[in-house]
């Protein structure tokens, strides 16, 4: 067994080996500019990255001309609210998240809210659940946008995404979702779900870093958003530049395998899940585990460690890879957001542990990790 034991998969994952075996003959051998339409190597390039948008379309039920290829979630979640923000703004102009969201969804309403946009943050519940009747009291006329992340990749929260899409809908209202944590986790069907956008990433998958898509419901005003880079037009417009054709190739083969193996998979790591969550639960005494336990992410427990210091704690994990929360927000001081809204109070915040379990997670580093979280948490106590 190799330490440390990485259990922060929620953060990023390394490469599955399929997929590595799949993408490197398109650093050197089918290295063609996707664009180029005049002969074999871009061909070659443009195939693979079709069939990967196929790939991709076919794990969340869509179709291939739905998916539009980007560098990442982020950028996803900037390309559908600040594009039709921009389609909008001079008939509708409000916006509905949630406190919990990802930065990548607060930051852009933030910004948008310097050009004149509105947003309510909804306020989630103790389990960082909203309800709908939270969501139809914020409807207002001029509301074109409602975006609520899948499942909050802190505390493993999933949403009733299918009833606020319909809600959504029944309003003449856009639905988007950032789906980049649930992405072969949980089952996702964009139709059966009523999204007209979906987000999502390629490291969270075990595919490369540096690649992702936004799904865009063809036949919805979404389809209409504005594009937010500019310069050649590529693909059909919402989003120019050179297409990145090894971490699509990438993307493309980790959809695929999640596709095939996602029901198994989520069982195993599920039962690894709660064989250390009741570890540390029994043996550790003044501990709470965050989050809505009857519906979240397979891979995730976050617990809180009463009568700690949290930085002490974080720091003392030397044999196992965990954080405290969100990678995009773990060089800050300040407690975790999510938690505060939640209903956290500051220390218990600060003294909260992420793990978020993979595919190359085994019961050996499971058991391992019960006994050393209990020696570590007794020493600082």
């Amino acid at each position: 067994m190799k330490l440390p034991i990485y259990l922060d998969y929620n953060a990023t994952t390394p490469v599955d080996k399929r997929v590595l075996e799949k993408i490197l003959p398109y650093f050197t051998e089918h290295f063609g500019n996707a664009a180029s339409r005049s002969h074999l190597y871009g061909w070659t390039a443009q195939d693979a990255v079709e069939n990967a948008r196929q790939q991709i379309a076919d794990l969340i039920g869509a179709e291939a001309k739905e998916i539009v290829f980007t560098s990442g979630a982020t950028e996803a979640n900037n390309l559908a609210i600040k594009g039709l923000y921009e389609l909008f703004s001079t008939s509708k102009n409000h916006i509905i998240t949630v406190e919990t969201e990802h930065k990548a969804i607060l930051d852009v309403c933030k910004h948008l809210e310097k050009l004149g946009c509105e947003t309510t943050y909804l306020k989630p519940d103790s389990a960082g659940l909203i309800s709908l009747e939270q969501i139809e009291n914020a409807i207002r006329p001029e509301t074109f946008l409602i975006s609520v992340m899948y499942a909050n990749n802190e505390i493993g929260t999933i949403q009733p995404i299918r009833e606020i899409g319909a809600l959504a809908h029944k309003n003449d209202i856009l639905f988007h979702t950032d789906a980049t944590q649930v992405l072969g986790k949980v089952a996702i069907d964009v139709d059966a779900d009523n999204i007209d956008l979906l987000s999502l990433s390629g490291h969270k998958l075990y595919a490369p870093k540096g690649i992702g898509a936004l799904y865009i419901r063809k036949k919805s005003k979404a389809s209409q958003l504005i594009a937010q880079i500019d310069g050649g037009r590529h693909e059909r417009g919402y989003r120019s530049g050179t297409l990145n054709v090894t971490g699509i190739v990438g993307l493309g083969e980790a959809c695929e395998i999640a596709k095939n193996e996602l029901l198994a998979e989520n069982q195993r790591l599920s039962i690894l899940r709660d064989k250390l969550e009741q570890g540390i639960l029994q043996n550790i005494a003044d501990v709470q585990v965050n989050g809505n336990i009857e519906n979240r992410l397979p891979n995730l427990t976050n617990i809180s460690f009463g009568g700690v210091d949290g930085e002490n704690l974080l720091m003392s994990f030397r044999d196992i890879a965990v954080s405290s929360g969100s990678a995009c927000t773990s060089a800050t001081v300040e407690p975790s957001y999510v938690l505060k809204a939640i209903g956290l109070d500051d220390n218990l915040a600060y003294a909260t542990i992420r793990f978020s379990l993979g595919k190359f997670t085994t019961e050996e580093e499971i058991d391992f990790t019960i006994k050393y979280v209990k020696e570590v948490v007794e020493s600082l106590r």
